[in-house]
C-alpha cells in the first residue's frame, strides 16, 4: 500500500425502505474509502450480515419489522461484534435517542437528512480511525482532541447555549417543553432568509422540513420573546393569514 492509498471502510446498512437504502448507499459511497458491504431490510437478517461480513460500520434504522433499531444494536452489544454503529432514523424523541447513545450508537443521523450530514460523519469517523491507528493518545489534551474532534463538540454545545441565549425572554433558562435549540436556529434562519416579508406558519414548516403545527409552536415562542412581528393578513378569500416578520 502507498502513501496514497487509504483504508477501505465496509458499511452494512439496516434499513426496510428500498429507497432509503438506496440513498443510504449512493451517499455512503460517494465518501472516499467507504463502501456498502451489504444491506439487509430488518434487525434480523442484520445481525446475520454483520457476524458474515464483519464490518467497520453499520447504518442502522430504528422502526423496523422483525428486530427494531434498539434491540438490534442492544444485541451488538451483547455479541461483543466489533463494529461502530450510526443510528440513521425518523425517531426524534428524547427517549430513543438515549437508548441508542446508551447503548454505543456513535452518531445519530436524523431522517430527512442531506449528503452533507453524512459526509461529516464518515469523514470524522476516518480521521479517529487513522488517530487510533497511529498509536494511544499521548496526553489527556490528545485523548480530548480526538474524542472531541478537535474542539467540535465544544464548539456546538457554545453555539447551542448563544442560540438560547438569544432567544430566552428576560434571561430565561431553558425553552419550553418540547422546543430545542437546533430546530429553533433552523426556524430563525429561514425566517431571515424570507426577512421584511415574513412567513406564515405552514411556509416555515416547509422551509425547516418539520409540522406546520409544529413550526407554530416555534414562532409563537419568538412573538413571545420579541424575536418576531406578528402580522394579520386580511386579503383575499378565508381566514386571514398570520404572518411571523423577523425584527430588524
Amino acid at each position: 500500500m502507498n502513501a496514497n492509498d487509504k483504508p477501505i471502510f465496509k458499511v452494512v446498512l439496516i434499513e426496510d425502505d428500498p429507497m432509503v437504502q438506496e440513498v443510504n448507499k449512493l451517499f455512503i459511497e460517494q465518501v472516499q474509502g467507504f463502501r456498502v458491504a451489504g444491506v439487509a431490510g430488518n434487525g434480523n437478517d442484520g445481525l446475520k450480515l454483520v457476524r458474515e461480513l464483519s464490518p467497520n460500520l453499520v447504518f442502522l434504522d430504528v422502526f423496523m419489522p422483525s428486530l427494531d433499531g434498539i434491540e438490534t444494536l442492544q444485541q451488538l452489544r451483547t455479541m461483543a461484534l466489533p463494529v461502530d454503529v450510526v443510528a440513521v432514523t425518523a425517531a426524534k424523541d428524547a427517549e430513543t435517542i438515549r437508548a441508542m447513545l446508551r447503548n454505543g450508537a456513535i452518531d445519530y443521523i436524523i431522517k430527512p437528512f442531506k449528503l452533507e450530514r453524512v459526509k461529516q460523519t464518515l469523514e470524522r469517523y476516518r480521521l479517529r480511525h487513522e488517530a487510533w491507528s497511529e498509536g494511544p493518545p499521548a496526553t489527556q489534551d490528545d485523548l480530548d482532541r480526538l474524542m472531541h474532534n478537535g474542539g467540535e463538540a465544544a464548539e456546538a454545545g457554545k453555539t447551542e447555549s448563544l442560540i438560547l441565549q438569544d432567544a430566552r425572554p428576560n434571561g430565561q433558562d431553558v425553552l419550553p417543553k418540547g422546543l430545542n435549540a437546533a430546530t429553533l436556529k433552523q426556524v430563525l434562519n429561514v425566517l431571515q432568509l424570507h426577512g421584511a416579508a415574513g412567513l406564515s406558519a405552514e411556509e416555515a414548516a416547509d422551509g425547516v422540513g418539520i409540522a406546520r403545527v409544529t413550526a407554530r409552536r416555534y414562532l409563537d415562542y419568538l412573538e413571545k420573546t420579541g424575536r418576531v412581528e406578528l402580522e394579520i393578513n386580511y386579503g383575499g378569500v378565508g381566514r386571514p393569514v398570520n404572518r411571523y416578520v423577523p425584527k430588524p
